[in-house]
């Protein structure tokens, strides 16, 4: 079964919007694990406008599931994720002021960059996932840098799936058996929702798996929590 990763941010722009600590991002991270989920991901930016460092450093002793740690690997990020050592940490090319991801790694033009960052996270026991467009030569170009796994950015996939679900599925198809050609383990996320996502694991079921932050917590506003979580797992 591909596991779910529910990706807290929203959470924390909630409570950054009105300062204070509520809603409790760690509390949400542990209601999440005891509601089902098989993993937490944060995406730390470098001016703290949702998940903070500390908030990180917070997590991490609690969650007794998968944790997962995203981000563009700026020094200050890369002394975060060795300190912390989640299970894996996703390398996301976004810019310092960038509003959400919106492209994977061009991974043939930043291959030595990658390759030394994977070599740095992998001595330190921690699985490394790159982020790429559903490309198969940037597959291939993840698997020569020394990634464990890709992450295909699944935006593309979302926005066409609900006119032509076929062709929207067909590149991510293509770039998946390319993953799993070259022996990288797999993952997806970004505008994966209740409306698309069992359509997607069910025509690349070797999927690892996603990671799902906005649209479950929009989702949860009218369902609650731990009801959208058990549909969104119903849907894997």
């Amino acid at each position: 079964m591909t596991k779910l990763s529910v990706n807290i941010n929203k959470i924390a722009t909630i409570r950054n919007a009105r300062g204070g600590n509520n809603p409790d991002v760690v509390k949400c991270a542990i209601d999440c694990q005891q509601f089902g989920a098989h993993g937490i991901t944060v995406h730390p930016r470098p001016d703290e406008r949702h998940i903070r460092y500390q908030d990180v450093r917070d997590i991490k002793p609690i969650i007794t599931t998968e944790f997962n740690i995203e981000g563009n690997p700026i020094d200050s990020f890369t002394e975060l994720v060795l300190e912390v050592k989640p299970t894996q940490v996703t390398l996301v090319p976004d810019s310092h002021d960038q509003i959400t991801s919106n492209h994977g790694w061009d991974t043939i033009a930043n291959a030595q960059f990658l390759t030394d960052i994977c070599r740095t996270f992998k001595q330190a026991g921690i699985r490394t996932s790159i982020f790429v467009d559903p490309d198969a030569e940037m597959v291939e170009g993840a698997k020569a840098a020394g990634a464990d796994r890709v992450e295909l950015y699944t935006e593309p996939y979302a926005s066409l799936y609900p006119t032509d679900p076929e062709a929207a599925i067909a590149p991510f198809i293509k770039a998946a058996e390319k993953a799993r050609e070259v022996g990288l383990g797999l993952n997806a996320g970004h505008d994966l929702s209740l409306e698309n996502l069992k359509y997607y694991c069910q025509l690349i079921p070797w999927t690892d798996e996603v990671s799902i932050g906005h649209a479950l917590v929009c989702d949860a506003l009218y369902l609650g929590l731990k009801e959208t979580i058990r549909q969104y797992i119903e849907c894997l």
